[in-house]
């Protein structure tokens, strides 16, 4: 097999070939934050199964599909669909398309995703811009032997979220009339979600919300040198006491709802790039 590095490079000559720009964002589509793509001016597409070493997508609300292209004339590359711990893939894999994009000259990385809340003090649609993360996933994408040309051995993690950016989505939602908070979030393995004695314990140990992506490929921006800047819809809500089964479907209607809402915090996000 292939080591990490020249993994990398093979997907990176494979994207080069068709689109010779180089990006300032990448962007990891998560629920929500499909219409996105909509807003970008596509130079070039790439299914996942066309860029050499790119896991397959099996989650039926993500494409799968890499768009590279000009966001409000900012040059980026997002990914329609990631991937999980739970589909099979190791945390290398999942990772792999955020080391693509920092080869490729991205110096920014966008993460997104769909969530539990366990504040009380949120609802649901609310967006909640990621300060701080938690790893419960019981593994760590930067375990093994270390290659220097990709990063340190021990990156530090005080800042994962760089905090000029958090502050400047919260204006960005301030100023567009958009309810956000700042929080927590704690990556858990899935796929099943969790019980109200796990709610109870990811809450007391700082939690605001919880999900089943983002921290590995947010590890590894760090690990490369990417700056991060994170977002949570909080699709359901997890208080042990009010508990009530899941409804995948409500699940996906919310964050759907909510789409418009983190689309135009992103866009605040990066327009702020343009200038700064």
């Amino acid at each position: 097999m292939l080591e990490l590095y020249d993994r990398i490079q093979a997907a990176v000559a494979a994207i080069r070939s068709r689109w010779a720009t180089q990006p300032h964002a990448g962007i990891i589509l998560g629920t929500g934050l499909g219409g996105l793509a909509q807003k970008i001016a596509v130079e070039a597409a790439f299914d996942y199964e066309a860029i050499p070493h790119f896991p397959r997508s099996t989650t039926p609300t993500h494409r799968g599909r890499l768009v590279c292209g000009h966001l409000d004339g900012l040059p980026v590359m997002a990914m329609e669909g990631r991937f999980h711990f739970y589909e099979g893939y190791s945390l290398k894999e999942i990772s792999l398309p955020v080391r693509v994009m920092r080869a490729l000259g991205a110096r920014l990385l966008v993460v997104s995703n769909a969530c539990g809340g366990m504040n009380p003090s949120y609802r649901c649609g609310d967006i909640m811009v990621i300060e701080d993360h938690i790893n419960l996933m019981g593994d760590n994408p930067l375990i093994g032997v270390n290659d220097d040309r990709l990063g340190p051995r021990f990156p530090d993690m005080s800042e994962p979220y760089e905090q000029k950016l958090v502050a400047r989505a919260l204006e960005v939602a301030r100023r567009e009339g958009i309810r956000a908070h700042r929080g927590v979030f704690v990556a858990v393995p899935g796929p099943n979600l969790e019980t109200r004695a796990e709610y109870r314990f990811l809450r007391g140990i700082g939690a605001d919300v919880v999900g089943m992506s983002t921290v590995p490929e947010v590890i590894v921006a760090v690990h490369c040198g990417l700056r991060v800047v994170g977002f949570s819809i909080v699709t359901d809500m997890c208080l042990p006491d009010e508990l009530e089964p899941a409804n995948v479907e409500k699940i996906i209607a919310v964050a759907n709802e909510a789409e418009p809402k983190l689309c135009a915090l992103v866009m605040g996000v990066l327009a702020g790039e343009k200038v700064s």
